[in-house]
Formats: structure tokens, sequence, C-alpha cells
């Protein structure tokens, strides 16, 4: 097997603030919190840390919004000395991490902290923003979609799902595990913003969204952030817990910025990061402990388990019927957190959190037996990238 060099970084900090669905702090402020939190949960100082990455690009001076905390200001908040920086788009949600991975084997930084910080609930961008003619200037294939009133995700991959349900059977009760399972697991998490339990009759009578998606299939805007220190395994202080060192790395962009015209459809970037990340390990799916899996919508959840091998296109329905094989001591644990669909998106940093604690045994009442491998995934359509990390 050859040599890859992030088995040589680990995940040596994680860090949360609160999250909130009304307004209430500052959403910069919440950024600096959980960048606070990751340094100190490495057992590092201030001045340790010489790398920052974060995702997406964020404006200088502007705390809120969908992107909420620039490394500028990031920086100059924390006082840190800082030999590397990134700030782009990247193949997926994960770029951060895949990108310190880079620069800390280029030999530019020891330690990367790398974050993801929303502030969506501040300043609202959704529903009467929308509903009031304030649309955005389209870019991209947003050019085709923006003049009918459908600047949302929620719209096309509504599209996307309807398609492939149809081709595999995969039913709406059955998808329906999904929420329903991570909102069960919400419930044993203090820092989910939804942790009320929901039914199955629940499901069935929500509002509508876009067919296939009721309101539940959605995730969930909130001000709040995550961040995750990425370090180079022979920097960080002896300590005794569990050491978490990734696996493997995979990531994709789609051959266009589009979720239509690959000429592999319905393939997506997923497909491909998922191809990339087990082509650098020996190990399989058979050796997941639990899974950390984008669900900006129910549905990509779907497609991750699909595209990871975990399941097969038209057994995947099979596989989540009854939601036993996916709850917290079934055969392969499922966003153990209440993921974004309950405890708020954070586009998977928050699963990469959760991951990290599952394997050090630090999840509480939530904690899955004798968890050593997961993996995380984020973004569908356009990029996605995917993690594997183990317990050492």
């Amino acid at each position: 097997m050859t040599s890859y060099f992030e088995k040589s970084c680990v995940i040596s900090g994680t860090g949360m603030s609160k999250m909130y669905r009304k307004p209430q702090v500052y959403p910069f402020n919440l950024a600096v919190d959980a960048c606070r939190n990751a340094i100190a949960d490495a057992g590092l100082e201030i001045g340790d840390i010489d790398g920052i990455a974060c995702w997406p690009h964020a404006a200088v001076h502007v705390g809120h919004g969908s992107s909420a905390a620039s490394p500028v200001d990031i920086k100059n908040s924390l006082g840190l000395k800082l030999n590397w920086f990134e700030a782009g788009m990247g193949p997926g949600q994960f770029a951060s991490i895949a990108n310190a991975i880079g620069a800390i084997a280029a030999g530019y930084c020891n330690h990367v902290l790398c974050y993801r910080a929303e502030g969506e609930r501040w300043v609202p961008m959704y529903g009467s923003a929308f509903a009031d003619g304030n649309l955005p200037t389209p870019e991209g294939f947003n050019q085709w979609t923006t003049p009918y009133f459908a600047p949302s995700a929620a719209t096309w991959i509504a599209l996307h799902a309807d398609l492939h349900m149809r081709q595999t059977g995969l039913s709406r009760e059955q998808m329906a595990m999904i929420p329903i399972n991570q909102r069960k697991n919400a419930a044993l998490n203090p820092n989910a913003v939804y942790r009320e339990p929901i039914t199955l009759d629940d499901y069935r009578a929500a509002r509508m969204i876009t067919t296939p998606f009721c309101i539940f299939d959605c995730d969930v805007p909130i001000d709040g952030a995550a961040a995750v220190v990425i370090s180079r395994a022979d920097a960080v202080p002896a300590s005794s817990r569990p050491t978490v060192r990734f696996e493997a790395v995979g990531t994709a962009l789609h051959e266009h910025f589009s979720w239509f015209q690959r000429h592999d459809f319905p393939n997506m970037a997923m497909n491909d990061a998922a191809k990339m990340l087990w082509s650098r390990t020996d190990l399989t799916p058979d050796d997941l402990t639990s899974a950390h899996l984008y669900d900006g919508f129910s549905w990509l959840t779907v497609l991750w388990l699909e595209a990871l091998g975990i399941t097969k296109p038209g057994e995947t329905g099979a596989f989540l019927e009854g939601g036993q094989n996916i709850a917290l001591d079934g055969l392969l644990p499922l966003n153990t957190n209440g993921g974004q669909l309950s405890e708020g998106r954070l586009h998977a940093f928050n699963h990469l959190v959760e991951a990290v604690r599952q394997l050090r045994g630090e999840a509480g009442d939530r904690q899955v037996a004798d968890a050593k491998v997961a993996v995380c995934s984020a973004g569908g359509g356009v990029f996605g990238s995917a993690l594997l990390i183990v317990r050492d």
C-alpha cells in the first residue's frame, strides 16, 4: 500500500460554539468561541497555531451571513502568528481539511486551525427575503433557475431525488428513517437545536417543501460554529486520550460546475471523492463503526451511503427500513449527533467533531460501542469530499 501523508496527520482538537436557531449572539463571537475551544481541546496555546483555513471564502469585517468569520478576523481576534492560510472554495466543504493536510506535508506549518462559521439566522437569507423579490444576482447554472424563482438547492436537488427514488424504489417512508433516527440521537445531544422526537406519522403530515422533501428532510439554518485543529502527528503534546488519525482523504470536482450535464449522470462528485478515499486505504466499508454523512437533505445521505459502497443502489431502502441498522446500537450508527437535520447546519463540520468524539469515547449518552473507524462526508452535486479517520 502506498504511503499517503494524511496518515501522518491527526485531529488534535475539536471545538464547537453553542447553536442558536434564533439570533441571540453575534455569529462572529460564536466562531471565536469554537476556535478557542478547539485549541484548548488540543492542549495547545494560541502561539502554537501557525496555519488557518476555512470554507467557504468569508469577507473581512463581516461577522454574519453564510460565512461569518474571515481568517483575517479570526487571526487578529485570537492574536495568531501564521505561516499559512487558506480561504477558498475547493472541492467540497472539507476542502479546508484537505488543504491543511497539504500545508503540513509541505512543511509550512504544524498546527492548522480549520473552522466553519454560520450566521444565517442573524441576517435572514431565505423565505421572505426571496419572496420580496430580493433575489441574488444569478451566476453559473443559477442563471437558469433564479429567473424562475428557484434559487434554492431544495428545488434542483428534489428533481434528482425524485428520479433516483423512481429508479431505485426508495420510498419516502424509508428515507424518513434518516430524520427520525437523527432526531432520536439529537435528544441525547444538549447542543442540538431540535431535540423533540418525531414519528413516521409526524413525517407524513409535515409541510412539503419540494417533492419528495418535507420540512424534516431539510437541514436547519443556525448561528453557530465548529472548529478542529489538524496537526503533524509528531508535534502533538502527549495525552492520555486516544489519538484520532486520518486514514484517507477523498475530494472531487464535477466536470461541470452544475448539478446537470455530467456524462455519467446521475453520478456526482461524491462518487469520485468516495473512489479516491477507498483507493488510499486497505480498509473497506465493512470496517466502519460509525458514519457521519452529509445531510443537507435526507436524500443526500442516501446518495453518500451508495457512493461510499455502504449500500448499493436499489438496496438502500431496505437497509434504512425501520431504522434499526442506523440506530446507535445498529449495524452502522449514522449521524449520531443529530446531524444538520437536528443539531444544525454547519456543512458537516459538526459531523467531523462528532466523529472525533465517538472515536475518543467522549460522546456521552450517544456513545457508540467500540468505535474505531469513522467516515465523514460533505457536499453533493458539483463537489464532494470525504474523510476516513481512525482511533490509534
